[in-house]
């Protein structure tokens, strides 16, 4: 087992999360400090009407009132909501617990699938399709499966206006029909390791929803494969829950605790499962990533068996891992204040929005044709620019709109620049004053290295104010009622456990917090467990939860 508990060695040592420091530091306690909310705010008409799959209907949203949110610092769920029908994220769906991502939202999907989609085939996976509707029976034929997956099941049962012999389950996840294929596929030895992933939506029936959170329908990735022994699965588990670590640090700018789940968390039919857990800005804890060790569970339920090198016959060991549509979420809630959105600029839609600025009409096309420049030397340069040339909004309408859409740098170009040869930027990252750089030249070499720096630093600057917020916010423990007081305080607790699953459900029942996760990253030296006072090879991460 101790070769279980390593963080991944896929970051470099600066990049780390600093989690074996005792109590966590607060690196920079004013970075968590939310910006005021008297820079002042507006959105489009449009967007006003817009929300997502929040039970609250449109008219009382913070966002409604005048294109305004409600502060992020006064109530972080409106302010979610909020952000999400202002920076015209999602759309209510028509069936309650649904929404409609638009074309914003979705381009931040997109730049997760374009990232992972590059990793999984480097690791070896191919990617494919599998049908959305399932047999009841196959839920039914392995059975920690169905137990888990029972109350959130969308069942078909009339189909072509007649009632059906066997009921359809629609996705929830696939690995029961996977099985059902992959038993049909493998037949020796040569027919292994099978590695496939599928980009597709799952169905479960929740009860509470929050846009991209928590709904009805949403969009995910899940990969399966097949092994010939134990370890090549768990090497393979291991390698996908890397593979999520490094996304999330280095492309979505959140710095994710990797660990292992408790029993009682473990998914449903896996022999192990993996997290990748973040902390999002209300201090509530986020499972963004999963990967699971299934064992020999469905192959022994669905008989996947294969021949080995010696003439034996042996069910296959396999493995599931998924991110979700979840991770956009993570993404608004990591990251923003009370403005809206800061997206980091690796998965930002657009990294450069341009804003042309004039007063006379015999300004604009010396202004124009100064943008169209700039536009098209970013383009280029690889650079996602958009030009926003509307005559309906004034520039300080844009400027805030674009604020709320999270949009990493924003250039302005006016006469008097367009005389300098030069531009003005201002960084998302930072408000006001201190934000923005005037003069700088419009040369095509200096404009490009400056831009692009300046992406990295934000993109670098919004990963260590994560880091500095979630390392002020764990508290390492040493008793219940330690733990008690700081999950009481909205915060996380870290310590030693070797207690039941029945102590495990008891914390739950008390403080709403359970067992985000066993990390990779342990510390040294004798162990007590803060619940039974017995030893503990571990240290474990409590926290409420999405």
């Amino acid at each position: 087992m101790a070769s279980l508990l390593r963080l991944p060695s896929l970051l470099a040592p600066a990049a780390r999360p600093a989690l074996l420091r005792g109590r966590y530091r607060c690196l920079h306690a004013g970075m968590a400090a939310r910006v005021s909310a008297s820079r002042g705010r507006a959105a489009p008409a449009a967007a006003a009407t817009t929300g997502a799959a929040a039970p609250a209907p449109p008219e009382t949203r913070g966002g409604d009132r005048e294109g305004q949110v409600t502060p992020r610092s006064a109530d972080f769920n409106a302010w979610y909501t909020d952000v999400i029908a202002a920076a015209e994220l999602a759309d209510y769906g028509p069936v309650r617990g649904t929404m409609v991502i638009r074309p914003y939202g979705y381009a931040i999907w997109e730049a997760i699938q374009d990232y992972l989609n590059v990793k999984f085939k480097e690791t070896g996976h191919s990617n494919m399709y599998f049908p959305q509707f399932i047999p009841y029976s196959f839920i039914e034929k392995e059975a920690s499966h169905v137990e888990g997956f029972s109350p959130e099941l969308a069942l078909v049962t009339i189909g072509g206006g007649k009632e059906l012999e066997e009921k359809l389950v629609v996705r929830p996840t696939s690995e029961t029909i996977v099985n059902h294929m992959f038993t049909k596929w493998i037949q020796s030895y040569r027919d292994l390791p099978l590695m496939i992933n599928q980009w597709a939506n799952v169905t479960r029936w929740e009860m509470r929803t929050k846009p991209f959170i928590r709904t009805l329908e949403f969009l995910w990735q899940e990969g399966h494969t097949a092994h010939a022994t134990f370890e090549e699965a768990e090497k393979e588990a291991m390698q996908m829950i890397d593979v999520y670590t490094k996304f999330a640090y280095e492309q979505a700018a959140i710095p994710v605790i990797p660990g292992r789940k408790s029993r009682v968390e473990t998914f449903a039919g896996a022999n192990r499962t993996y997290t990748i857990e973040a902390m999002m800005g209300d201090r509530k804890a986020l499972q963004a990533g999963t990967s699971h060790n299934l064992g020999q569970n469905f192959s022994r339920a669905f008989g996947t068996q294969f021949m080995d090198e010696n003439g034996q016959i042996e069910h296959v060991w396999q493995t599931s891992w998924a991110i979700s549509t979840r991770f956009v979420g993570g993404i608004i809630m990591t990251h923003g204040d009370d403005s809206g959105l800061m997206l980091p600029p690796r998965i930002a839609p657009i990294q450069v929005v341009i804003v042309p600025i004039w007063k006379k009409g015999d300004e604009k096309s010396a202004v124009m044709e100064a943008v169209a420049s700039v536009q098209s030397t970013l383009k280029e340069a690889g650079i996602r620019v958009k030009v926003d040339d509307s005559e309906l909004r004034t520039p300080g309408w844009k400027f805030n709109f674009y604020e709320m859409k999270g949009v990493p740098i924003r250039i302005e170009i006016g006469p008097r620049d367009v005389t300098n040869k030069s531009v003005v930027v201002s960084r998302r990252d930072v408000p006001g004053k201190q934000g923005k750089e005037f003069g700088v030249s419009m040369e095509t070499s200096i404009l490009v290295d400056h831009i692009k720096g300046r992406l990295e630093e934000i993109q670098e600057s919004l990963l260590q104010k994560a880091i500095a917020f979630r390392d002020c916010n764990i508290v390492d423990v040493s008793s219940y009622g330690e733990l008690k007081e700081a999950i009481a305080e909205g915060k996380w607790a870290r310590g030693p456990w070797s207690a039941s699953d029945a102590d495990e459900l008891k914390v739950k029942e008390e403080t709403s917090a359970t067992i985000r996760c066993f990390p990779f990253e342990q510390p040294e030296g004798d162990k007590k467990c803060f619940m039974t006072g017995n030893p503990a090879e571990e240290v474990a991460i409590f926290a409420k939860s999405y």
